[in-house]
């Protein structure tokens, strides 16, 4: 499924390609999240031609709720319901149950919830949340697993870790037993958790690693913590994790997170801040940051990045770039998500770039001082 291609000579960072039934991706990856089967305000055809990601996410909470397995069963799967080609990976639904904080109860069975739709009752386990990404179809499914606040008390992070280890069992077991529903292999990732708790995040790693599975997640980060706390845990986690098997961050983050994670030997990435801050009018350029509800961009008619990570960065101005945002027009909340997300994927395949030609540290070092400059 993964193969290593090359390696940094100066940190830990490596390229490499993980084969999928959709078609293969090259690593470092950044995943956009399309949470409901959609990424957000993006038609497919600019996903594919614009942005040109190679695998995308979706929701098995967010899924199961709407549209419903029937509808997606039905459909043949989440793929030929929204009309994409390429990889899936679905997250299994963890965080959005652990963002529910007073709507939910953990329990050995599982995540006794409630819909943020309609107030109806549901209940998660190790078990159908497997059986639910079957219908979903995604090349890669997602272990259920909880998702500890930060900060949390040790007490607490300990419990929550048993509770993860005590579902992930439960989970391979059912992984095993079932098959694919539509003909494509598929792929399941267990996830490390133990909040900043550097034993408990060594007793997780390990326990996954020994699952066997084609690859591993590191959950549980990017929730509060400062940024050097997730960059140690990253460490202390993939000095216990396969080294030949890919290692996905959940959650993950600025353009600069990526980049410290790539040195540390992290090969995936997730996070909802590309389009998020691009429909805020926050913009990441190969400068640093652009908030354009400015003024200072009211006349500036130079192109959103003449870097050109898409066609949008070049072809329209920070001028009617702010206009659009400014007025609320949903054009603008399009333009600046696509060229976000397109810059997160040129980042990633030049930092690939970088590691084959062997000179990644200086580059990334450089690019860590740039992408931090607001403008």
């Amino acid at each position: 499924m993964f193969k290593i291609e090359s390696r940094d000579k100066e940190s830990k960072a490596r390229t490499g390609t993980l084969k999928t039934p959709h078609g293969d991706i090259p690593t470092p990856i950044f995943m956009p999240v399309g949470t409901g089967g959609t990424v957000k305000g993006i038609l497919q055809r600019d996903l594919l031609a614009d942005i040109d990601a190679r695998i995308i996410l979706g929701n098995t909470y967010h899924l199961y709720l709407r549209p419903g397995t029937e509808i997606l069963k039905a459909a043949r799967g989440l793929h030929k319901f929204m009309s994409w080609e390429r990889p899936i990976l679905t997250d299994s639904g963890g965080y959005q149950v652990f963002s529910l904080t007073g709507n939910r109860k953990l329990t050995q069975e599982g995540a006794i919830f409630k819909s943020h739709i309609d107030g109806s009752k549901h209940i998660f386990t190790p078990e159908n949340t497997v059986d639910i990404q079957r219908i979903i179809g995604g090349d890669i499914m997602m272990v259920f697993d909880e998702c500890a606040p930060w900060p949390c008390e040790y007490v607490y992070a300990k419990k929550s870790v048993a509770l993860t280890h005590h579902w992930l069992d439960r989970a391979v077991v059912r992984f095993k037993e079932t098959d694919p529903l539509w003909g494509n292999e598929q792929f399941l990732f267990p996830i490390v958790q133990g909040g900043v708790f550097d034993d408990l995040r060594k007793f997780s790693a390990e326990k996954i690693a020994s699952t066997g599975m084609a690859g591993n997640a590191i959950g549980g980060l990017s929730v509060g913590e400062p940024a050097e706390e997730m960059y140690r845990i990253i460490e202390i986690v993939n000095e216990i994790l396969p080294i030949d098997k890919p290692r996905y961050l959940m959650g993950v983050g600025t353009p600069v997170n990526l980049l410290e994670a790539i040195e540390r030997g992290i090969d995936m990435f997730d996070c909802v801040m590309p389009t998020r801050n691009g429909r805020n009018g926050m913009l990441f350029t190969s400068e640093g940051t652009l908030n354009m509800r400015n003024r200072k961009w009211i006349d500036d008619f130079s192109p959103i990045d003449p870097e050109g990570p898409s066609a949008v960065s070049l072809f329209y101005s920070k001028a009617y770039l702010r206009h659009l945002i400014m007025s609320g027009e949903n054009l603008g909340a399009q333009i600046a998500s696509i060229h976000n997300l397109a810059f997160y994927l040129k980042l990633v395949g030049e930092a690939r770039k970088k590691i084959e030609e062997g000179n990644f540290k200086v580059w990334k070092d450089s690019m860590v001082k740039k992408l931090s400059e607001r403008l």
